[in-house]
């Protein structure tokens, strides 16, 4: 399985990465939708796609605008959003208000249930995080292998079983540690309690993303403090594949 990461960074794009996006292009499965949405129809490999958002945020949704004219045009045949009838509502109510956005896209709204079906034997299973407004964590389970993805929230342990043992843990980051009383202020992860819940969770790698934009440098969080807690960690960057 391929996970193409098409957005790493988190509230608004800068020059090295545009906001939140995730997919899994041999299945047609997406995790948000933030600026690099853009990327999804040239990677593709199917004509339909499932969209999973983690919460309204515009750095999580705003990018579902850019797939009105694949629809229209037919590089995409279909468009499944799943989210919690919260989010689902900000999207159709504010985004996609008729003074903001007047062509309507023609996506498919689906409330999330507990358990979801994916290509391949898999299944897809979500949990509540904390964050301002709310987030959502997801997992995929499929025969012999495991993704989660979780971002938007300050580690706290209430997930930690959720992720247990999962092959590809994808985890947001937005500070190194010289900042963390950010993270709490504003509901995001910094790099020591991210690396301490992959050894805890026994996860088989570790993944960090959602970056904060005003850092554009090649260390952003502070990795050697997160490999001499869990060795097997990375920064993401965009257009980074990851095969698991």
């Amino acid at each position: 399985m391929r996970l193409e990461l098409l957005g790493t960074g988190g509230f608004h794009p800068n020059e090295r990465r545009h906001t939140a996006c995730l997919m899994l292009p041999e299945i047609g499965v997406v995790f948000d939708a933030g600026s690099s949405v853009f990327r999804v129809p040239p990677l593709l490999k199917t004509d339909e796609i499932d969209l999973f958002l983690t919460h309204a945020h515009l750095d999580h949704i705003s990018g579902l605008t850019n797939l009105l004219v694949p629809l229209l045009d037919g590089r995409i045949k279909s468009a499944r959003v799943h989210a919690t009838d919260k989010v689902l509502a900000a999207i159709r109510e504010h985004l996609l208000a008729e003074a903001v956005f007047p062509i309507q896209p023609a996506f498919e709204y689906h409330e999330l249930r507990s358990e979801i079906a994916i290509e391949r034997d898999g299944v897809l299973r979500h949990v509540e995080l904390e964050h301002p407004s709310g987030s959502i964590g997801y997992r995929i389970d499929w025969p012999g292998k495991s993704m989660a993805y979780i971002t938007d929230t300050t580690v706290d342990g209430s997930y930690t079983e959720f992720i247990r043992g999962v092959d590809l843990l994808v985890h947001e980051c937005y500070f190194p540690d010289e900042m963390a009383k950010w993270s709490l202020r504003t509901g995001h992860s910094n790099t020591t309690p991210v690396a301490e819940l992959a050894r805890e969770a026994q996860a088989g790698r570790l993944v960090l993303l959602h970056i904060d934009p005003q850092r554009a440098d090649d260390d952003p969080i502070g990795i050697e403090t997160a490999r001499a807690i869990f060795p097997n960690t990375e920064v993401a960057e965009d257009l980074m594949a990851i095969d698991f």
